[in-house]
């Protein structure tokens, strides 16, 4: 994950505001001008469920794109990931803002209409009244829907115009000034084609398995956390470009379920075989049958927090469990940290705090990130 030092080489201009690094503050450049931002990450640094404050006129110039940032959100691995991505989109939003008070030339019409006409109006999903963007929409071979947005500047199509996918990878559109929107969906069918194995995996997973998180995962998002049993869980990070691959795992749940877990893994880690489906892989090195979604109901492995009630907290579920095989009592970790701090008994060491299980008093033990290895 990229330190302090990555993002400051970044974003010079947005400095951490406590010592947890759970606030930032400053500016974000683009295009030479600099403006206001806030980004508030929650104890477990989780950017999924980070708070983004702004001034109003970053508000309104990024209001057309705020679904790519949630998706980036959830699909960044770090802030300074993301911060790299919120440019990208600051950037583009910023040229196509400067373009809407450029007049096209009749060139430019009658060049889109031609060029539509050309691709097939069946191929279009969208069209703005400006005739400055266009949604294009393809299926995969496995019958998957999909879009590209397609914002036009008004010189094209001399000059490439910026696609806005939901990939896990970048889309990276080859343009010359001959090309069309012919030339860029047939980029993007290629590129469709080349992730057909990663969501192949996924969609496995999200039709057999129980998914706890994300709770509606977009076609960018590449981690799963799978329930295993009650209050044991595993969140899997799948390589886009590698998906036959043995995946970054980490184990949810009391130490006396998951320690088995995290030995036979790596126990059997050498037993991957990328000719079968990422699924069966880690049934066969864990030794364990995910619950189905044919036979269990979600109720039956999903427990609400201890300290809030309830089973979601800004998106998510519970991701702490007591220890105590009596207890096994799940919280969220933002809950259970607040508990702790607020009691005289526990104490901290850098991001450790120690104290007790508010429901069987055993002690407890919690980190600030929730990644376990």
């Amino acid at each position: 994950m990229a330190g302090p030092r990555a993002l400051l080489r970044q974003c010079p201009l947005l400095l951490p505001q406590d010592r947890h690094g759970t606030a930032y503050e400053g500016f974000v450049t683009a295009q030479g001008r600099n403006f206001h931002i806030r980004i508030l990450l929650p104890v477990d640094l989780q950017l999924k469920n980070a708070r983004i404050e702004c001034s109003w006129h970053l508000k309104r110039i990024l209001h057309s794109y705020q679904h790519i940032l949630k998706q980036r959100l959830h699909s960044c691995p770090d802030l300074v990931s993301f911060m790299v991505e919120l440019k990208t989109v600051l950037e583009i939003a910023l040229k196509n803002t400067e373009d809407l008070h450029i007049p096209r030339p009749p060139e430019y019409y009658s060049c889109l209409v031609r060029d539509l006409e050309r691709l097939g109006w069946n191929r279009v999903a969208y069209v703005d009244t400006g005739l400055s963007t266009v949604k294009l929409k393809a299926e995969d071979s496995c019958g998957r829907q999909h879009l590209v947005t397609v914002k036009l500047n008004a010189k094209y199509p001399t000059e490439p115009p910026d696609c806005l996918v939901d990939f896990p990878v970048p889309f990276a559109v080859s343009w010359m000034p001959q090309n069309s929107l012919i030339d860029i969906y047939n980029q993007f069918l290629a590129a469709l084609e080349s992730l057909k194995e990663f969501w192949d995996a996924l969609d496995e997973i999200d039709g057999k398995t129980w998914v706890l998180e994300p709770e509606n995962p977009t076609r960018s998002a590449t981690a799963r956390r799978i329930a295993i049993g009650n209050n044991v869980s595993v969140n899997i990070e799948v390589d886009p470009r590698h998906p036959n691959m043995l995946p970054e795992c980490y184990f949810l749940g009391a130490d006396h379920e998951v320690n088995p877990l995290r030995t036979k893994l790596n126990t059997n880690m050498h037993l991957w075989d990328p000719e079968v489906s990422l699924l069966q892989n880690l049934r066969e090195l864990l030794g364990i049958d995910f619950p189905s979604r044919a036979v269990l109901e979600k109720s039956d492995f999903a427990k609400d927090c201890g300290i809030c009630y309830a089973y979601r907290l800004q998106g998510s579920a519970p991701d702490h469990v007591c220890d105590d095989p009596r207890c096994r009592q799940p919280f969220h970790q933002a809950c259970l940290y607040e508990w702790l701090q607020g009691l005289p008994t526990s104490r901290q060491s850098f991001n450790v705090i120690f104290g007790e299980c508010p429901y069987c008093n055993k002690p407890l033990t919690l980190k600030s990130s929730m990644k376990k290895l």
